[in-house]
């Protein structure tokens, strides 16, 4: 797959490019230049993402660094038996426990909230630092919903970094999961009330909760475009009477 002239695969990560240093120099540039690839479209053209990592994943599938951007690749095309394989190696070549939380959300996307549950329980969680433990409980809650626990949901999304006013990098998503799960208890005071604090920690726009907040207070979005052909449809109609 081309790469982009000004992809130079400097820039990953120091800690990835430590590990292609096990690679011959030329090698090690090819597959980085393919991460930079992966991490630019993940978000915005995951199929192109997930192209990148086939070509790294053939050149150097030994560096756990690759094997998890195959991973998130795949996860982003919601490939979940594949990304789940992706990580399971990643997590062997590392011993790390990091991956804990995303596998197990594989495995809530390939139907399995209760195997979900069960890592939800396991020793791996008290491994991960506080973002790790977070996340986990976001799955943990998700795969509750998906069994149709609504009140479960919302009991283990409730912890102290619910509640601290302070804002992390996963307050907005933490304060949006625990909204949208009072919302689908049929608790709508409620879901407006963490709906707003999630507007308020969410500074990067990594969730949608401004929107949902609007469609709680009964605010309706015109896009300008539409409002303006509105307003030309009467003298249309004049010039066709003509």
């Amino acid at each position: 797959m081309p790469i982009p002239e000004d992809v130079t695969g400097d820039e990953i990560d120091k800690d990835v490019r430590q590990e292609l240093q096990s690679l011959p120099k030329t090698l090690a540039e090819d597959v980085a230049k393919n991460l930079v690839m992966v991490a630019r479209l993940i978000d915005e053209d995951p199929e192109g993402a997930y192209g990148y990592s086939r070509v790294a994943l053939r050149l150097a599938s030994r560096v756990a660094a690759v094997r998890e951007a195959a991973g998130f690749a795949a996860y982003a095309n919601q490939k979940y038996s594949e990304a789940l394989a992706e990580f399971r190696a990643a997590r062997r070549m590392t011993g790390s426990a990091e991956l804990w939380p995303v596998m197990a959300d594989c495995e809530r996307g390939l139907g399995r909230p209760e195997k979900a549950l069960d890592m939800a329980g396991a020793p791996e969680v008290h491994k991960l630092d506080k973002a790790g433990q977070v996340e986990m409980r976001l799955v943990a809650a998700g795969a509750r919903r998906d069994m149709g626990q609504l009140d479960a949901a919302i009991v283990t999304l409730q912890s102290p970094e619910l509640a601290s006013n302070a804002v992390q990098p996963w307050t907005a998503r933490l304060r949006y999961a625990y909204a949208d799960a009072l919302l689908a208890a049929g608790r709508r005071g409620e879901a407006r009330e963490w709906f707003a604090k999630a507007v308020e920690a969410d500074r990067d726009g990594s969730t949608d909760a401004s929107d949902r907040l609007a469609e709680l207070d009964g605010v309706e979005f015109v896009d300008a475009l539409d409002e303006s052909q509105a307003d030309e449809a009467p003298g249309d109609e004049d010039a066709k009477d003509d």
